[in-house]
C-alpha cells in the first residue's frame, strides 16, 4: 500500500532506523549521493578558501556566496510546476551530468593558474542554475525511490544523515586537501565524484508515473501552487520560519573564513575543523530525527531546535578559542539539521501529492533561496560591525522567530489534525478506526 491507514508497530535496532534502505532505488541513490556529497563539500570549503585567499574580503565572501544561490530564489518556483510535469528521474540524470561538467571548468581555471574571483562568482551562478531545477527535483524524487508512505520521514532523515556525514568528511580533510593539492584538486575530486551518483540514477528501475491532471499554463500552475501553499496556515508558518532562519541565521556559514583565520588565528584546517564540527552536530540531529517513529510532536521539535541553532550562533561569536567555537558548531549544526529538515518532513507529509514539486520549490525558495540575500546583508555588515557581531545579531533574530511559532503553535496543531486523522498518524484514531473495522465484522455463528 502507497499509505498506511493505521500506524504499524515497527522492529527495533538498526533495521528501523534504516529501514528506507529497503527500498532498492533509495539504496541505490543513498550510495551514489553519499560518495557525490563529500565533493561537493570539499568544493564549498575550497570555494570559500580560494575567494577569500584572493581578495582578503569578507564582502566577496558574500557576493560569490549571492551569485550561487539567488537563481534558486528567482527559478525555484517555475521549476517546481516543470517538477510535477517532467519526469523526475530524467531530470536528475540531467542537472547531475551538467554539475558535474561546472566542476570541471572550475578545476581547469585553478589548476592553470589563470582563475580570479569573477571566475569562482560566475560558475556558482551557473551552479545555482542547476540547483534551482535539481533541488525540488530531488526533494519531490523522494516520494517515488520509497513506495510504502510511511517509510516517508525515515527517508528523508536518512536524506539529512548522509548530507551531513558528507558535510562531516568533506571539511574535515578539505583544509589538508587545500594544502596538499590546492583548490583546483579538490574542484577536480568533486567533478569525478558525479559519476557515483549519475551511475547509480542509471541503474534505477523506474515506473512510469501517470499525471493526474492536465496541464495548464505554466502561470496558472504557479498560481495554484502559491495560493495553496500561502492560504494555509501551517504551511505559510513552516516557510516563514524556515526564511528567517535561512536570511539571518544560515550565513554563518559565509563567515566562517573570517572567524577561522582572524578571530581563532588559524588557517585552512581550523576553517576545516569548524565546519566539520557544525556537520557532527547536524549527523548527530538526523540519526535523532531517523530514530522518531512518527511526525507527531514535530512543532515542538521545530521550536525547541530553532532556538538551539540561535543560541549556538550567539555562543559562536562570542568565543576566541578553538575548542568552545568547536563545541559551539556542534550545537549549531544539531540545531540547525533538525529544524530544516523536521520542517520538510511536516510538509512532505501534509501536502498534496499534485503540488509536490510546487511546494518543494517553495520550501527551498525559503531555505535556498533567501541565503543569497542574507550572504549579502552578512557580508556588508561584517564589513562594517565585524564578523562576531553579525553571527550574534543574526542568531538572536533565530531566537525571536523560535518564539514567534511557539506562540502560533496551538493554531497550527488545529489546522493539521484534521490530515493527521485521515492519514491515521494519530494514535487515538488509529485506534478507533480498528476497533470500527472489528464492530463492523459480521460476528461468528
Amino acid at each position: 500500500m502507497a499509505e498506511r491507514a493505521v500506524e504499524q508497530e515497527q522492529p527495533g535496532g538498526w533495521r528501523f532506523l534504516l529501514r528506507a534502505l529497503g527500498h532498492r532505488n533509495y539504496r541505490l541513490f543513498f550510495a551514489g549521493q553519499s560518495v557525490s556529497l563529500v565533493g561537493t563539500w570539499l568544493t564549498r570549503v575550497a570555494t570559500a578558501w580560494l575567494v577569500y585567499r584572493l581578495s582578503g574580503s569578507a564582502l566577496l565572501l558574500g557576493v560569490v556566496g549571492f551569485c550561487g544561490q539567488i537563481p534558486a530564489f528567482l527559478l525555484a518556483p517555475f521549476a517546481g510546476v516543470l517538477v510535477d510535469r517532467w519526469n523526475r528521474h530524467r531530470v536528475l540524470v540531467v542537472t547531475q551530468v551538467l554539475a558535474m561538467l561546472q566542476s570541471f571548468v572550475l578545476a581547469a581555471l585553478a589548476l592553470t593558474g589563470v582563475i580570479a574571483v569573477w571566475h569562482v562568482a560566475v560558475l556558482s551562478g551557473v551552479q545555482g542554475l542547476i540547483n534551482a531545477f535539481d533541488m525540488p527535483t530531488r526533494q519531490a524524487f523522494v516520494v517515488e525511490m520509497v513506495e510504502d508512505r510511511a517509510d516517508l520521514p525515515n527517508a528523508i532523515a536518512l536524506n539529512s544523515t548522509m548530507f551531513n556525514a558528507a558535510r562531516l568528511l568533506g571539511p574535515s580533510v578539505a583544509g589538508g586537501l587545500i594544502a596538499w593539492v590546492g583548490e583546483g584538486g579538490c574542484f577536480l575530486l568533486d567533478g569525478f565524484s558525479y559519476l557515483a551518483v549519475i551511475a547509480s540514477l542509471l541503474a534505477m528501475r523506474m515506473v512510469r508515473r501517470p499525471r493526474e491532471h492536465a496541464p495548464q499554463h505554466l502561470l496558472t500552475e504557479l498560481k495554484e501552487g502559491f495560493a495553496y501553499a500561502f492560504h494555509f496556515g501551517p504551511i505559510r508558518a513552516l516557510l516563514l520560519l524556515l526564511a528567517v532562519v535561512s536570511l539571518m541565521g544560515m550565513p554563518y556559514t559565509v563567515l566562517m573564513p573570517v572567524m577561522a583565520s582572524e578571530e581563532l588565528k588559524g588557517g585552512p584546517n581550523t576553517l576545516g575543523f569548524l565546519m566539520a564540527a557544525s556537520g557532527l552536530g547536524a549527523l548527530l540531529g538526523a540519526g535523532f530525527l531517523a530514530s522518531r517513529r512518527t511526525v507527531r510532536g514535530f512543532g515542538r521539535v521545530i521550536v525547541l531546535t530553532a532556538a538551539l541553532f540561535g543560541a549556538g550562533l550567539v555562543g559562536f561569536a562570542l568565543s576566541r578559542q578553538v575548542v568552545p567555537s568547536l563545541l559551539m558548531m556542534v550545537v549549531t549544526g544539531f540545531g540547525m539539521m533538525v529544524a530544516t529538515a523536521a520542517s520538510n518532513t511536516l510538509l512532505q507529509t501534509i501536502v498534496e501529492e499534485r503540488m509536490r514539486g510546487r511546494l518543494m520549490s517553495f520550501y527551498l525558495m525559503a531555505f535556498v533561496g533567501t541565503a543569497p540575500f542574507g550572504s549579502l546583508l552578512a557580508g556588508a555588515l561584517a564589513a562594517r560591525i565585524g564578523a562576531p557581531a553579525t553571527i550574534a545579531m543574526g542568531g538572536g533574530v533565530c531566537l525571536v522567530t523560535a518564539a514567534w511559532f511557539y506562540v502560533k503553535l496551538p493554531k497550527l496543531r488545529e489546522r493539521t489534525r484534521p490530515i493527521y486523522e485521515r492519514l491515521g498518524i494519530l494514535p487515538e484514531v488509529a485506534s478507533g478506526m480498528r476497533e470500527a473495522t472489528r464492530r463492523m465484522e459480521p460476528a461468528e455463528d
